[in-house]
Protein backbone atom coordinates (compact mmCIF):
# COMPACT_ATOMS: atom_id res chain seq x y z
CA UNK A 1 0.00 0.00 0.00
CA UNK A 2 1.40 3.40 -0.91
CA UNK A 3 2.98 5.53 1.84
CA UNK A 4 2.92 9.24 2.04
CA UNK A 5 5.48 11.15 3.21
CA UNK A 6 6.83 14.85 2.76
CA UNK A 7 9.38 17.12 2.84
CA UNK A 8 9.33 19.13 5.94
CA UNK A 9 9.88 22.92 5.12
CA UNK A 10 12.83 23.27 6.99
CA UNK A 11 14.24 25.87 4.28
CA UNK A 12 11.08 28.05 4.44
CA UNK A 13 9.31 26.38 1.38
CA UNK A 14 10.31 25.29 -2.09
CA UNK A 15 9.55 27.72 -4.66
CA UNK A 16 12.34 29.86 -5.50
CA UNK A 17 10.44 32.75 -7.21
CA UNK A 18 7.92 32.98 -4.31
CA UNK A 19 9.92 34.90 -2.08
CA UNK A 20 7.00 34.02 1.04
CA UNK A 21 5.11 31.32 0.66
CA UNK A 22 3.69 31.42 4.45
CA UNK A 23 5.49 28.34 5.86
CA UNK A 24 8.22 30.35 8.23
CA UNK A 25 11.56 28.22 8.78
CA UNK A 26 10.59 28.07 12.80
CA UNK A 27 10.30 25.55 15.10
CA UNK A 28 6.81 26.93 15.70
CA UNK A 29 5.73 26.39 12.39
CA UNK A 30 7.05 22.69 11.59
CA UNK A 31 5.70 21.22 15.32
CA UNK A 32 2.15 22.27 14.72
CA UNK A 33 2.74 20.94 10.68
CA UNK A 34 3.79 17.39 11.88
CA UNK A 35 1.19 17.18 14.39
CA UNK A 36 -1.27 17.84 12.09
CA UNK A 37 -0.09 15.68 9.37
CA UNK A 38 -0.10 12.60 11.41
CA UNK A 39 -4.07 13.49 12.06
CA UNK A 40 -4.71 13.78 8.78
CA UNK A 41 -3.46 10.62 7.07
CA UNK A 42 0.64 11.14 6.44
CA UNK A 43 3.23 8.40 7.35
CA UNK A 44 6.30 10.17 7.16
CA UNK A 45 8.19 13.34 6.81
CA UNK A 46 11.73 14.20 5.60
CA UNK A 47 14.29 16.63 7.49
CA UNK A 48 16.63 17.55 4.70
CA UNK A 49 20.16 18.54 6.20
CA UNK A 50 21.67 22.12 4.78
CA UNK A 51 23.52 24.43 7.34
CA UNK A 52 22.52 27.65 4.24
CA UNK A 53 19.21 27.83 2.51
CA UNK A 54 19.66 26.93 -1.00
CA UNK A 55 16.21 28.10 -1.89
CA UNK A 56 15.64 31.07 -0.61
CA UNK A 57 19.12 32.32 -0.55
CA UNK A 58 22.43 31.93 1.95
CA UNK A 59 21.24 34.38 4.07
CA UNK A 60 17.62 32.98 4.84
CA UNK A 61 16.57 30.81 7.62
CA UNK A 62 17.54 27.26 7.87
CA UNK A 63 16.69 24.77 10.53
CA UNK A 64 19.21 21.99 12.03
CA UNK A 65 17.97 18.64 10.61
CA UNK A 66 19.58 16.40 13.46
CA UNK A 67 17.86 18.79 16.19
CA UNK A 68 14.63 19.39 14.41
CA UNK A 69 14.01 15.20 13.98
CA UNK A 70 14.92 15.06 17.78
CA UNK A 71 12.10 17.60 18.71
CA UNK A 72 9.46 16.65 16.37
CA UNK A 73 9.96 13.14 17.26
CA UNK A 74 9.22 13.80 20.66
CA UNK A 75 6.37 15.76 20.17
CA UNK A 76 4.24 13.41 18.08
CA UNK A 77 3.22 10.13 17.90
CA UNK A 78 3.43 7.55 15.13
CA UNK A 79 5.09 9.77 12.29
CA UNK A 80 8.44 8.68 10.95
CA UNK A 81 11.12 10.79 10.61
CA UNK A 82 13.13 10.36 7.59
CA UNK A 83 16.36 12.47 8.69
CA UNK A 84 19.03 13.75 5.81
CA UNK A 85 22.52 13.41 6.85
CA UNK A 86 25.42 14.10 4.85
CA UNK A 87 28.80 11.95 5.65
CA UNK A 88 31.06 14.54 5.46
CA UNK A 89 29.32 16.69 8.20
CA UNK A 90 28.96 13.94 10.97
CA UNK A 91 31.19 11.24 11.93
CA UNK A 92 29.63 7.84 11.19
CA UNK A 93 29.72 6.19 14.79
CA UNK A 94 28.79 9.70 16.70
CA UNK A 95 26.25 9.77 14.36
CA UNK A 96 24.98 6.72 14.70
CA UNK A 97 24.77 7.35 18.75
CA UNK A 98 22.91 10.23 17.92
CA UNK A 99 20.22 8.25 15.96
CA UNK A 100 20.10 5.22 17.87
CA UNK A 101 18.84 7.62 20.76
CA UNK A 102 16.20 9.15 18.50
CA UNK A 103 14.80 5.88 17.84
CA UNK A 104 14.60 5.78 20.97
CA UNK A 105 12.78 8.40 21.77
CA UNK A 106 10.26 7.56 19.23
CA UNK A 107 9.73 4.03 20.84
CA UNK A 108 11.55 2.09 17.60
CA UNK A 109 9.98 2.16 13.85
CA UNK A 110 10.21 6.35 13.59
CA UNK A 111 13.48 6.80 12.00
CA UNK A 112 15.02 5.91 8.96
CA UNK A 113 18.32 7.55 7.11
CA UNK A 114 18.60 9.61 4.32
CA UNK A 115 22.16 9.57 3.34
CA UNK A 116 22.92 12.43 0.37
CA UNK A 117 26.97 12.55 -0.26
CA UNK A 118 27.29 16.64 -0.15
CA UNK A 119 27.11 18.60 -3.52
CA UNK A 120 27.63 22.68 -2.37
CA UNK A 121 31.31 23.49 -2.06
CA UNK A 122 30.46 27.02 -0.85
CA UNK A 123 28.79 25.54 2.74
CA UNK A 124 31.29 22.85 3.14
CA UNK A 125 33.68 25.95 3.14
CA UNK A 126 31.78 28.23 5.41
CA UNK A 127 31.68 25.26 7.92
CA UNK A 128 35.26 24.19 7.62
CA UNK A 129 33.88 20.88 6.39
CA UNK A 130 36.38 19.03 3.18
CA UNK A 131 34.62 18.46 0.38
CA UNK A 132 35.29 15.52 -1.94
CA UNK A 133 34.87 15.41 -5.88
CA UNK A 134 31.84 13.03 -6.93
CA UNK A 135 33.02 9.58 -7.02
CA UNK A 136 35.32 10.51 -3.90
CA UNK A 137 32.38 11.50 -2.05
CA UNK A 138 30.50 8.15 -2.75
CA UNK A 139 33.83 6.23 -1.72
CA UNK A 140 33.70 8.28 1.29
CA UNK A 141 30.02 7.20 2.08
CA UNK A 142 30.19 3.25 1.46
CA UNK A 143 33.01 3.33 4.47
CA UNK A 144 30.54 5.74 6.62
CA UNK A 145 27.74 3.01 6.21
CA UNK A 146 29.78 0.43 6.73
CA UNK A 147 30.97 2.33 10.32
CA UNK A 148 27.38 3.05 10.80
CA UNK A 149 25.85 -0.83 10.47
CA UNK A 150 28.87 -2.02 12.46
CA UNK A 151 28.29 0.21 15.62
CA UNK A 152 24.74 -0.18 15.16
CA UNK A 153 24.74 -4.56 15.35
CA UNK A 154 28.24 -5.24 17.24
CA UNK A 155 29.03 -5.11 20.73
CA UNK A 156 32.32 -4.19 19.88
CA UNK A 157 32.77 -3.14 16.20
CA UNK A 158 36.11 -2.02 15.11
CA UNK A 159 37.10 -0.43 11.50
CA UNK A 160 40.25 0.36 9.42
CA UNK A 161 39.38 2.05 5.81
CA UNK A 162 40.37 5.45 3.87
CA UNK A 163 38.05 7.56 5.09
CA UNK A 164 37.03 5.98 8.86
CA UNK A 165 38.99 4.25 11.47
CA UNK A 166 36.98 2.90 14.67
CA UNK A 167 38.57 0.73 17.47
CA UNK A 168 36.49 -1.33 19.16
CA UNK A 169 33.71 0.93 19.58
CA UNK A 170 30.79 -0.16 22.01
CA UNK A 171 27.44 1.98 21.17
CA UNK A 172 24.80 1.12 24.12
CA UNK A 173 21.64 0.79 23.61
CA UNK A 174 21.26 0.13 20.38
CA UNK A 175 18.52 1.08 17.98
CA UNK A 176 15.20 -0.30 19.14
CA UNK A 177 14.12 -1.01 15.41
CA UNK A 178 14.75 -4.46 14.83
CA UNK A 179 17.61 -4.84 12.40
CA UNK A 180 18.30 -1.61 11.86
CA UNK A 181 16.57 1.86 11.11
CA UNK A 182 15.61 1.74 7.07
CA UNK A 183 18.44 3.74 5.01
CA UNK A 184 17.43 5.30 2.03
CA UNK A 185 19.37 6.91 -0.83
CA UNK A 186 19.56 8.53 -4.05
CA UNK A 187 21.68 9.26 -6.74
CA UNK A 188 21.75 8.86 -11.39
CA UNK A 189 25.62 8.25 -11.66
CA UNK A 190 26.47 4.52 -12.35
CA UNK A 191 28.61 5.06 -8.76
CA UNK A 192 25.51 5.69 -6.59
CA UNK A 193 23.03 3.28 -7.95
CA UNK A 194 25.76 0.58 -7.31
CA UNK A 195 26.57 1.66 -3.87
CA UNK A 196 22.49 2.28 -3.09
CA UNK A 197 22.10 -1.40 -4.83
CA UNK A 198 25.07 -2.74 -2.23
CA UNK A 199 24.39 -1.05 0.89
CA UNK A 200 20.96 0.82 1.35
CA UNK A 201 17.80 -0.50 2.43
CA UNK A 202 15.82 1.66 -0.65
CA UNK A 203 15.95 3.89 -3.51
CA UNK A 204 14.39 7.46 -3.43
CA UNK A 205 14.34 9.36 -6.77
CA UNK A 206 13.69 12.92 -8.35
CA UNK A 207 10.36 13.85 -9.20
CA UNK A 208 9.63 12.07 -13.02
CA UNK A 209 7.15 10.59 -14.95
CA UNK A 210 5.67 7.18 -13.95
CA UNK A 211 7.05 5.17 -16.74
CA UNK A 212 10.51 5.91 -16.33
CA UNK A 213 10.67 6.18 -12.56
CA UNK A 214 9.24 2.73 -13.28
CA UNK A 215 13.16 1.85 -15.41
CA UNK A 216 14.49 3.07 -12.69
CA UNK A 217 12.81 1.30 -10.21
CA UNK A 218 13.55 -2.17 -12.62
CA UNK A 219 16.81 -1.26 -13.02
CA UNK A 220 17.58 -1.53 -8.90
CA UNK A 221 15.79 -4.40 -9.06
CA UNK A 222 18.36 -6.30 -11.41
CA UNK A 223 21.21 -4.91 -9.22
CA UNK A 224 19.73 -6.71 -6.25
CA UNK A 225 18.81 -9.72 -7.81
CA UNK A 226 22.83 -9.89 -8.96
CA UNK A 227 24.18 -9.22 -5.61
CA UNK A 228 21.82 -11.70 -3.98
CA UNK A 229 20.41 -9.16 -2.13
CA UNK A 230 16.51 -8.69 -1.04
CA UNK A 231 14.28 -6.41 -1.86
CA UNK A 232 14.18 -2.50 -1.64
CA UNK A 233 11.84 -0.10 -1.22
CA UNK A 234 10.83 3.16 -3.41
CA UNK A 235 10.31 6.81 -3.25
CA UNK A 236 9.93 9.34 -5.58
CA UNK A 237 9.24 13.37 -5.19
CA UNK A 238 6.85 15.24 -5.93
CA UNK A 239 5.21 18.64 -6.06
CA UNK A 240 1.38 18.51 -5.27
CA UNK A 241 -1.27 21.10 -6.74
CA UNK A 242 -4.83 19.33 -6.02
CA UNK A 243 -7.51 22.39 -7.52
CA UNK A 244 -11.15 22.07 -8.88
CA UNK A 245 -10.34 22.11 -12.46
CA UNK A 246 -7.53 21.59 -14.77
CA UNK A 247 -7.54 25.05 -15.21
CA UNK A 248 -7.15 26.35 -12.17
CA UNK A 249 -4.57 23.52 -11.47
CA UNK A 250 -2.31 24.99 -14.18
CA UNK A 251 -3.21 28.87 -12.99
CA UNK A 252 -0.81 27.67 -10.54
CA UNK A 253 1.76 26.00 -12.23
CA UNK A 254 2.35 29.55 -13.81
CA UNK A 255 2.76 31.31 -10.93
CA UNK A 256 4.81 29.48 -9.13
CA UNK A 257 7.57 28.69 -12.55
CA UNK A 258 7.86 32.29 -13.51
CA UNK A 259 11.83 32.23 -13.76
CA UNK A 260 13.36 35.66 -12.56
CA UNK A 261 17.59 34.30 -13.05
CA UNK A 262 17.79 37.66 -10.15
CA UNK A 263 16.17 35.16 -7.34
CA UNK A 264 18.16 34.34 -4.27
CA UNK A 265 18.79 30.74 -5.03
CA UNK A 266 19.71 30.74 -8.48
CA UNK A 267 23.41 30.83 -8.25
CA UNK A 268 23.03 28.36 -5.37
CA UNK A 269 20.97 26.37 -8.20
CA UNK A 270 24.16 26.30 -10.64
CA UNK A 271 26.45 25.15 -8.38
CA UNK A 272 24.37 22.12 -8.14
CA UNK A 273 24.01 21.07 -11.29
CA UNK A 274 27.57 21.73 -11.81
CA UNK A 275 28.16 19.36 -8.83
CA UNK A 276 26.10 16.68 -10.01
CA UNK A 277 25.49 13.82 -12.31
CA UNK A 278 21.82 13.58 -13.22
CA UNK A 279 20.72 11.33 -16.07
CA UNK A 280 18.74 13.85 -17.69
CA UNK A 281 19.05 17.54 -18.21
CA UNK A 282 17.21 20.34 -16.25
CA UNK A 283 14.99 22.98 -17.84
CA UNK A 284 15.93 26.04 -16.70
CA UNK A 285 12.50 26.53 -15.92
CA UNK A 286 12.70 23.75 -13.38
CA UNK A 287 14.60 25.57 -11.08
CA UNK A 288 11.13 27.11 -10.01
CA UNK A 289 10.66 24.16 -8.18
CA UNK A 290 13.22 22.09 -6.21
CA UNK A 291 13.97 18.37 -6.82
CA UNK A 292 11.98 18.05 -10.40
CA UNK A 293 8.77 17.72 -8.17
CA UNK A 294 6.60 19.14 -11.32
CA UNK A 295 8.03 16.05 -13.42
CA UNK A 296 5.92 13.74 -11.27
CA UNK A 297 2.50 15.25 -12.62
CA UNK A 298 0.71 15.58 -9.26
CA UNK A 299 -1.20 18.22 -10.21
CA UNK A 300 -4.71 18.83 -11.52
CA UNK A 301 -8.44 17.46 -10.21
CA UNK A 302 -8.85 14.91 -7.50
CA UNK A 303 -9.28 12.66 -9.95
CA UNK A 304 -6.86 13.51 -12.27
CA UNK A 305 -3.73 13.31 -9.36
CA UNK A 306 -5.16 10.42 -7.64
CA UNK A 307 -5.01 8.50 -11.07
CA UNK A 308 -1.18 9.68 -11.26
CA UNK A 309 -1.27 8.26 -7.51
CA UNK A 310 -2.00 5.17 -9.15
CA UNK A 311 -0.01 4.98 -11.82
CA UNK A 312 3.42 4.79 -9.54
CA UNK A 313 2.13 2.29 -7.10
CA UNK A 314 1.43 0.27 -10.33
CA UNK A 315 5.37 0.37 -11.27
CA UNK A 316 6.44 -0.32 -7.74
CA UNK A 317 6.67 2.84 -5.57
CA UNK A 318 5.85 2.38 -1.99
CA UNK A 319 6.52 6.28 -0.58
CA UNK A 320 5.99 9.70 -1.95
CA UNK A 321 7.61 12.20 -0.71
CA UNK A 322 5.42 15.74 -1.32
CA UNK A 323 6.69 19.00 -1.51
CA UNK A 324 3.51 21.68 -1.64
CA UNK A 325 3.40 25.64 -1.01
CA UNK A 326 2.20 26.78 1.05
CA UNK A 327 2.76 23.46 3.01
CA UNK A 328 -0.16 23.14 5.70
CA UNK A 329 -2.94 23.79 3.56
CA UNK A 330 -2.17 22.31 0.84
CA UNK A 331 -1.60 19.02 2.37
CA UNK A 332 -5.06 19.29 4.28
CA UNK A 333 -6.09 19.55 0.30
CA UNK A 334 -4.25 16.74 -0.74
CA UNK A 335 -5.19 14.42 2.08
CA UNK A 336 -9.24 15.08 1.56
CA UNK A 337 -8.72 14.83 -1.56
CA UNK A 338 -6.94 11.80 -2.49
CA UNK A 339 -5.61 9.98 1.11
CA UNK A 340 -8.52 9.84 2.61
CA UNK A 341 -10.85 8.40 -0.28
CA UNK A 342 -7.56 5.71 -1.35
CA UNK A 343 -7.58 4.43 1.88
CA UNK A 344 -11.45 4.61 2.38
CA UNK A 345 -11.04 1.63 -0.11
CA UNK A 346 -10.36 -1.90 1.30
CA UNK A 347 -7.53 -2.79 -0.45
CA UNK A 348 -5.92 0.45 -0.28
CA UNK A 349 -5.64 1.35 -3.75
CA UNK A 350 -7.96 3.42 -6.36
CA UNK A 351 -10.05 1.60 -8.56
CA UNK A 352 -9.17 1.38 -12.53
CA UNK A 353 -11.81 3.65 -13.10
CA UNK A 354 -10.19 6.43 -11.08
CA UNK A 355 -6.35 5.05 -12.19
CA UNK A 356 -7.53 5.50 -15.94
CA UNK A 357 -9.21 9.26 -15.01
CA UNK A 358 -5.21 10.44 -14.62
CA UNK A 359 -4.01 9.27 -17.91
Amino acid sequence: MMRFGYWMPVFGGWLRNVEDERMSATWDYVSRLARRSEQIGYDLSLVAELNMNDIKGTGAPSLDAWSTAAALTAVTEKLELMVAVRPTFHLPALLAKAAANIDHIGGGNRLSLNVVSSWWKDEATMYGVGFDQHDDRYARTAEWLDVVAGVWSQPNFSYAGTYYSVERTALVPKPLTKLRPPIYAGGESETAKELIARKCDAYVMHGDAPERVGEKIADMRMRRERLGLGPMQFGVAGFTIVRDTHEEAQREVARITDVRASAAGFANFQQWLSGTQLDTTLATQEYSVSNRGLRSGLVGTPDAVAGRVAAFEKVGVDLLLLQCSPQLEEMERFAEAVITPMRGRPSGRLSQTVADSGR
